[in-house]
């Protein structure tokens, strides 16, 4: 029942009256109105229902365009209806619905669209259609508006929602050469001249925006069409093309005779009420008894114990797919029609318009999987043009290498698609289908020119043959599909097109082979890395070894006095600053390395490394105390040395400097090697002699009876390779394929497959003939058989222990352990549970092999493939819209870091292997090199490989401004003057400056200390109230962020005059800068934004740097010790800016040791005061001017009682305050 309102619209339309429409007054407005209630239907198309039910387009719409199609505004407006009207069902509900209700309205709304397409086959709406678009095409660019263009537009995809609704065959019930709904459709197409229109758009050098349209409504036109019907159409019939058919017919005569002759036979003397019953000696029934057999016996050979029997329901996942591809003839005239506009398209349009497609398909312009319309065209195309004269230069935009890798690379994808998108993996193999058949129809192409008369021809495809030979991709393109078939996804003509073009490229590579005698093809090997297990030095050190070794490192350390050059002191550091572990976790790895020192007899080294470790982990004396003398020392290293300490089971193995800068480029040389290599022809084919590939072929031949002759030859002649020319016949001894050859020898028709029939007396002969020799044959029919085992069944068994392959054997102990392993670990999850059980056996010399060979036989597991390792990188090649955000925001938060693409790979939800990473990096365009991605090592000590002295490293790391800081300042403020468009270069210059110092992240201590001073001198000019409207900000962007849970950028919009004002300032843009604030980035942006990257903490802690120094004081501490606490307090909420603050600690303590031991030599060796003023100036800034408060601090830096107290704030500035003690110290010690 209508809808009410909808009802009064639709009467506000008009009325038909005989053969004429009156409009009414708001017929417009009605239009527009029905337009905006499509807009808002609901799910099940309500809306769209209704209308079709009232038959709105078939009563009103059509007699509107064809009686008042001057009135060009309704015109618009009713074209734009119907596209709406006409739209795929698909494309309204999404997909083919599951819910029943939902399946209901989905045929409902498929039904009206049939409706309205018969409505449409009429040459009076077409002739409309076609003088409209006539009329707009006649406009030149000038003169064309975007109106007309829309208008354009629309006619097309009318024409192509027309043309693509599916015919009802429950409903036409037509045979061939009898017109249907779309024959009717495309007269009336071809009578308003439509078609030519078509051919003019695909031609036009100044229409080519319309290619795809053109192209999507062209192979909707020759739906249910062969390109080979169309050639013969209207064509006298050649004597050989008779003399085919009439041998066909001949067959199909004598197998029908066979089959009546064998029905004849099989009947009874007796008559049929008189049949009696027969005991079946030796065949068993329900019971104990023999069978009772109640038929005659010329029926005995069909028995079978499932007779009667309810047929078993197969599920819908194990169900064989299906061909839904139809084909039918049609009328003469029809075909003749489209046989003429094929001919004009190939002489006129064809190679433009594919042109035009193929570049819009590779820079990415067009819609998606609108690339199968493409390899239709391709296919189609060329086998017309192959059958019409075999014109090479009709097609020569398609016939290239450059297609072959086209389709090849969709082929691919199609496949690895269909694996991954199992809900559409039926779609995905259809479009495999049209790739495979555009593959097809090149070489057959390619074949074809091979045989022409004109030798520049056969010289183009020798060219063309050469590379696709040449090229590894294409030659096993075919070796992958048909290892790769899966009856359940892919039905059984695309395996009919494998195996004809397989037998085609075969065929092709074989003449091309001969009379070369030397033919070289790309080889490609891919090779994995394998980590070499290196044994560690000290496992091969003996006690008279190590007695030696120390004999000699402690006479070199006394020989020196225990006094270290200048390198050594400055340039040892005991600790990975940029590694992920904390630094109170490398004590182990520090003690290590001045093991392995001493293993190396070095020992002005290894006592180098004691001193700086020692000065980095004071606590516990665990490599003296501080006051340690030169023997105490010397008798650390001697326990050092002896000790056994605890290292990791695999080290990381050094490398070279040039290895370490191309170490991604390496790992990619070496995942595959591409070589070049001498072909064999019989080689490529053992290739073939697989069990993988020989099933499909057998799968196929099970339905011989429906296949033409030339697929059964096909069929034949591979198993023929396989069989005679590899001499591996006993590969096709196998239970399922002698029941088929039994099938066929006894088929009535047998006559008619003679080759068929002569290949499987070959082959059961020679099983007969080896079944004399081998006992064991008939047991062997039951298993597929590999390479191995068909030479040994044929040469011979091997004996046990031959060939080196000695069995490992296992205890019955061992047994029993690896069976309760099993059981316990099993259900536990594990992703590879061979992994986990191998270090829990008893005997830890058992290798992988050979615990999955024993838990296969004992039972425990049903397959080897249930055990097989994982591969990391290789299951998944296409990546989703949620996985390139992700690698995206990965990027985003790494890419300061050291080893960008390492942090990715760690955390990447779907694993993959470094060089698709890479590959998508570089097309997303994050980098634009790949160097950009090479991990950032340091040698020695952290800084010289950023071109930076140790100096500068540690004045960096302790937060101690340089020299020209007053420089840099004045930089920023020139670089704050510069125009917008330079704001992402200045990005670009400015942080890299930091970067190349430190290569690291700036702690939340040290931006608090170099943003304190900023924030005085905007105080000291009267920018408070910036400041706090800025320090509000923040806070309010954190608040939201724990809120919502997700970060977005917030613009800084200043509502006030004074705001607007500070955000001109120089100085205030330079505290914008320090806090990480991020300027307009082009010209579409006007407010300064907070970055999405920031977290929750930086917010916060940014937003308590801006605080007036009073309010940061807490009772009776410094400013600087307050930012600190506070500081540290929010930084520990953070784990990884945790970590890094310790690492900047350590650092910290190292460089005050040391400055406090350069100051007192400097004080010995010149009495200067300006360097004491230099180095006090020094101290100043690194303790950020707490020197001026000596007098009030000292009695409050008591490290101990701060560990007492249970305060948790003093607790996380404690390390701060044992910092601020040393230095303090130290000064007293210089005033003394």
């Amino acid at each position: 029942m209508m809808n009410c309102e909808l009802l009064a619209t639709c009467s506000a339309l008009g009325y038909l009256e005989g053969e004429t429409y009156h409009k009414e007054p708001d017929c417009l407005e009605s239009v527009k109105d029905l337009i905006r209630y499509l807009r808002h239907e609901d799910d099940s198309r309500d809306i769209r229902q209704q209308l079709g039910a009232a038959q709105i387009l078939q009563n009103d719409l059509l007699p509107i365009i064809t009686q008042h199609g001057q009135d060009k505004p309704l015109f618009d407006a009713c074209i734009r209806l119907m596209v709406n009207l006409t739209q795929p069902a698909l494309l309204c509900f999404g997909k083919i619905p599951d819910d029943p209700a939902f399946r209901h309205h989905f045929l409902q709304v498929v039904s009206y669209l049939q409706a309205y397409k018969e409505a449409f086959a009429n040459e009076k709406v077409f002739t409309v259609l076609s003088e409209t678009l006539y009329n707009l095409l006649q406009l030149d660019w000038e003169q064309r508006q975007e109106e007309d263009n829309l208008l354009i537009e629309r006619i097309l995809l009318l024409v192509r929602n027309v043309l693509h609704v599916p015919a009802d065959p429950y409903e036409e019930k037509n045979v061939d050469d009898d017109a249907s709904v779309h024959d009717k459709l495309l007269w009336a197409i071809h009578m308003s001249g439509m078609d030519d229109l078509l051919k003019f758009l695909a031609s036009a050098q100044s229409e080519q925006q319309w290619s795809m349209h053109v192209l999507e409504v062209i192979s909707l036109m020759f739906r249910e069409q062969t390109p080979e019907l169309l050639v013969r159409a209207g064509q006298v019939r050649s004597a050989q093309e008779k003399q085919k058919d009439s041998n066909e017919l001949e067959a199909l005569r004598q197998k029908e005779l066979a089959e009546k002759h064998s029905r004849t036979m099989q009947r009874g003397t007796r008559h049929s009420r008189f049949r009696g019953s027969y005991v079946v000696q030796g065949l068993k029934s329900i019971s104990e008894k023999d069978v009772i057999f109640h038929q005659g016996l010329h029926n005995f050979k069909n028995y079978s114990h499932d007779a009667g029997k309810a047929t078993r329901r197969v599920p819908k996942r194990k169900q064989v797919a299906q061909d839904t591809k139809s084909q039918r003839r049609s009328v003469l005239n029809v075909r003749l029609f489209l046989r003429e506009f094929c001919a004009d398209f190939l002489d006129n349009c064809y190679n433009r318009l594919m042109y035009l497609v193929k570049e819009s398909l590779i820079r990415e312009h067009a819609q998606q999987h609108d690339e199968t319309y493409y390899l239709w065209a391709l296919s189609f195309f060329m086998a017309f043009n192959r059958g019409n004269g075999c014109k090479a230069e009709l097609v020569s935009e398609t016939l290239s290498v450059r297609t072959f890798h086209f389709i090849e690379k969709n082929i691919t994808n199609y496949y690895e698609m269909m694996l991954t998108d199992k809900k559409e993996a039926t779609s995905w193999s259809r479009r495999m289908h049209l790739a495979l058949k555009a593959y097809q129809e090149l070489l057959l192409t390619v074949n074809e020119m091979d045989r022409s008369k004109d030798e520049n021809i056969r010289q183009s495809a020798s060219v063309i043959k050469s590379n696709i030979f040449y090229l590894m991709e294409y030659r096993e393109i075919f070796l992958t599909l048909l290892r790769k078939f899966d009856e359940k996804m892919q039905p059984r003509s695309f395996l009919q097109d494998l195996v004809e073009s397989t037998h085609l490229f075969l065929r092709m590579l074989e003449r091309f082979c001969k009379g070369r005698s030397n033919l070289l093809v790309q080889k490609k090997k891919v090779k994995r890395k394998k980590q070499k297990k290196k044994s560690s030095s000290h496992t091969e050190n003996t006690p008279e070894v190590l007695e030696e070794t120390w004999t000699i490192v402690s006479q070199e350390l006394r020989t020196s006095g225990f006094e270290l050059s200048n390198a050594l002191t400055e340039g040892v550091v005991p600790f990975d600053a940029a590694s992920e572990i904390p630094v109170a976790e490398q004590r182990t790895e520090a003690m290590i390395r001045i093991q392995d020192a001493l293993f190396a007899r070095t020992g002005p080294e290894a006592l180098g490394l004691l001193r700086a470790a020692r000065e980095v982990w004071p606590e516990g004396d665990v490599f003296g105390s501080a006051e340690v003398q030169p023997e105490e020392e010397l008798e650390l290293l001697k326990q050092i040395l002896f000790a056994e300490l605890p290292r990791p089971a695999h080290t990381e193995a050094t490398m070279d400097e040039d290895e370490e800068v191309e170490e991604l480029e390496e790992e990619e040389l070496e995942s595959v090697r591409v070589s070049e290599t001498e072909f064999n022809f019989l080689d490529f084919i053992k290739r073939f002699a697989n069990p993988s590939i020989i099933r499909p072929y057998l799968l196929l031949l099970r339905s011989y009876a429906s296949n033409t002759p030339h697929t059964n030859h096909c069929i034949v002649r591979m198993l023929h390779r396989v069989a005679v020319d590899l001499k591996m016949d006993a590969l096709l001894f196998q239970l399922s394929v002698f029941y088929l050859f039994n099938k066929v020898l006894t088929d009535p028709a047998a006559a008619v497959y003679k080759e068929l029939v002569t290949f499987a007396k070959y082959i059961l002969n020679r099983f007969f003939a080896l079944a004399t020799r081998n006992n064991k044959a008939f047991i062997e029919l039951l298993f597929w058989k590999n390479v191995g085992a068909v030479r040994e069944m044929t040469e011979g068994y091997r004996k046990e222990g031959e060939d080196g392959m000695k069995k490992v054997k296992w205890t019955p102990e061992e047994e029993e352990e690896l069976r309760q392993l099993y059981e316990e670990h099993k259900d536990s999850g594990v992703p590879d549970i061979v992994e986990t059980l191998l270090p829990l056996l008893m005997n830890t010399n058992r290798t992988r092999r050979q615990v999955v060979t024993q838990m296969v036989s004992m039972g425990l597991v049903d397959s080897v493939k249930d055990l097989k390792k994982e591969k990391k990188g290789t299951c998944i090649v296409l990546w989703t819209e949620d996985q390139e955000q992700e690698l995206q925001m990965l990027f985003e938060e790494y890419k300061d870091s050291d080893d960008v693409l390492g942090n990715i790979l760690k955390r990447l939800t779907a694993k993959r292997s470094r060089a698709r990473v890479v590959d998508k990096i570089l097309s997303l365009g994050l980098v634009s090199e790949r160097r950009d991605l090479y991990k950032k090592r340091r040698r020695n000590a952290p800084g010289k490989s950023t071109g930076m002295s140790e100096e500068d490293f540690f004045a960096s790391v302790s937060g101690a401004p340089e020299e020209n800081t007053m420089d840099r300042d004045e930089e920023e403020d020139d670089d704050l003057e510069e125009d917008k468009d330079d704001s992402e270069e200045e990005r670009d210059v400015v942080r890299p400056a930091q970067g190349k110092k430190g290569r690291r992240r700036e702690s939340a201590v040290e931006r608090n200390v170099n943003v304190g001073g900023v924030v005085q001198d905007l105080r000291r000019e009267g920018l408070s109230g910036p400041v706090l409207w800025l320090q509000n900000c923040l806070n309010r962007a954190a608040d939201d962020r724990e809120e919502d849970g997700v970060s977005h950028p917030m613009p800084l919009v200043p509502l006030t005059e004074e705001n607007e004002d500070a955000m001109e300032n120089k100085s205030f843009k330079r505290l914008l800068h320090k806090i990480g604030i991020r300027p307009p980035a082009d010209e579409q942006e006007s407010f300064w934004r907070i970055p999405a990257t920031m977290s929750i903490y930086q917010l916060r802690t940014m937003a308590s740097s801006l605080n007036p120094p009073e309010e940061s004081e807490v009772g009776g501490e410094g400013e600087s010790e307050s930012g600190v606490a506070v500081n540290l307090e929010a930084e520990q909420q953070d784990e990884g800016s945790d970590g890094q603050e310790l690492r900047a600690q350590a650092i910290r303590a190292l460089l005050l040791s040391r400055q406090r031991k350069r100051s007192s030599a400097d004080k010995k060796s010149d009495a200067g005061a300006g360097i004491d003023r230099k180095t006090s100036v020094k101290r100043n800034r690194v303790l950020d001017s707490d020197d001026e408060r000596d007098d009030d601090s000292p009695p409050k830096m008591n490290v101990d009682t701060e560990h007492q107290d249970g305060s948790g704030e003093e607790a996380h500035s404690a390390p701060a305050k044992r910092r601020r003690q040393r230095v303090l110290s130290d000064d007293e010690d210089e005033e003394d």
